[in-house]
């Protein structure tokens, strides 16, 4: 009976993280630090309200995978260097395994991208499409970083290449990205992204106003014109087919991205579009939350290269703002100073904060200036940006 007693005692968390502190100090004072950055994510998300529906299901994923002898990730199966063998995974692998099986699939993230596009309006791009290019401007943190990173010597190509999509801000593309390219990182990355992401309004503001001067930021832009049915309709086929002309490999991203949208446009699917807006997003939110965080384990998080990843993730999206900053400045000159430059920190993939954003930076100079929709078209234009710098690198032949 007292063996029996024993062996329970022995199987508990608490003998597996405290029990024999002599070989396994250090991995007991790791978890106990991913606990302390568990709680840390709650009162972000909870408190602070930073990107709470993404940032609450990531800590409660990074909670159950740090749990002592919980058992419900299993990073080995999926980080091989041969094939997964995906049958093991569903009789010897945990909860969290099989869910994670949908983000080693990318399936997560294009459904998610399915949602935004449902709730995405393109009329100001349609109406302005030379939006479009600073939307391009703004992707110049992606590949900035990606060189930084490479150089560093910290990162092989493709970890330099996951951790530049940092600078798109967009959450499911820096996914994607990287479990293709590096799963390994894809805690870290997806922290990194989702928190500067919820950070926009403190990060962008500061460069907003070193970069214009008050005359610019009070530049009063003319009323975009209406955009017709037919243009919504046509524009989802028309990106869709110019994509899969250029960089295939964002053909999922943006197809599902339009795909969404011309549910939404076409006036037909309503239901659908609803389905994809609502249900749909919230329930894949949930599980590509809880997937992404389990993947940041005590051994794996807890690195140098961690700290490089936050801080080259910083560097991508202060420069991708610093990029759009900078075309949308351009822009006004050559046109004769008809285009306010603020609108182009929204250039980041974020919809619709970094429209908000400029708005509001723009209504401290002039509280009669109306910005949003002129840069929601900036907005759209660095989701479809973000899409397509992860197409080209996961094109590459790293």
């Amino acid at each position: 009976m007292w063996e029996s007693i024993l062996n329970f005692l022995k199987s508990t968390g608490v003998y597996r993280l405290f029990g024999d502190l002599g070989e396994q100090w250090q991995l007991t004072v790791k978890t106990l630090v991913m606990f302390l950055i568990v709680g840390v994510l709650v009162y972000l998300a909870v408190v602070k309200k930073f990107e709470p529906l993404l940032l609450l299901p990531i800590a409660v994923g990074m909670l159950l995978t740090n749990l002592p002898g919980a058992g419900l990730y299993h990073p080995e199966m999926f980080l091989t260097a041969g094939e997964i063998d995906f049958l093991d995974i569903l009789h010897n692998g945990g909860l969290i395994d099989l869910l994670y099986i949908g983000v080693k699939l990318g399936i997560y993230p294009c459904l998610i991208f399915m949602g935004i596009g449902a709730m995405t309006d393109f009329s100001p791009l349609i109406a302005n499409p030379k939006s479009l290019l600073i939307g391009a401007g703004a992707q110049l943190g992606v590949f900035v970083a990606f060189a930084l990173a490479l150089l560093s010597g910290l990162f092989t190509p493709m970890e330099a290449a996951s951790i530049g999509i940092i600078g798109g801000a967009d959450g499911p593309t820096a996914i994607i990205v990287t479990k293709t390219l590096a799963p390994q990182l894809l805690g870290a990355i997806a922290i990194a992204a989702y928190s500067y992401m919820a950070l926009i309004p403190m990060i962008q503001p500061p460069f907003m106003k070193l970069l214009t001067t008050k005359k610019e930021r009070a530049i009063r832009m003319t009323t975009l014109r209406k955009v017709t049915t037919l243009e919504k309709v046509c524009f989802p086929f028309l990106v869709v087919a110019v994509v899969a002309l250029i960089v295939p490999d964002a053909v999922p991203l943006i197809g599902c991205l339009m795909f969404g949208n011309i549910l939404n446009v076409s006036g037909v699917t309503d239901r659908l579009s609803k389905t994809a807006q609502n249900g749909l997003i919230n329930t894949i939110t949930i599980l590509l939350g809880i997937s992404v965080g389990a993947t940041a384990t005590a051994d794996n998080f807890l690195s140098v290269k961690t700290l490089a990843i936050i801080g080259c993730g910083l560097f991508a999206f202060c420069i991708s703002t610093v990029g759009g900053l900078l075309t949308a400045k351009l822009m006004n000159k050559i046109s004769g100073g008809t285009i306010n430059p603020l609108i182009g920190s929204a250039g980041v993939s974020a919809v619709p904060m970094a429209a908000r954003v400029s708005q509001k930076v723009g209504q401290e100079t002039d509280p009669s200036n109306f910005l949003l929709m002129h840069a929601m078209g900036p907005n759209v234009a660095g989701v479809i940006g973000s899409a397509v710098a992860a197409g080209v690198f996961l094109s590459w032949n790293f």
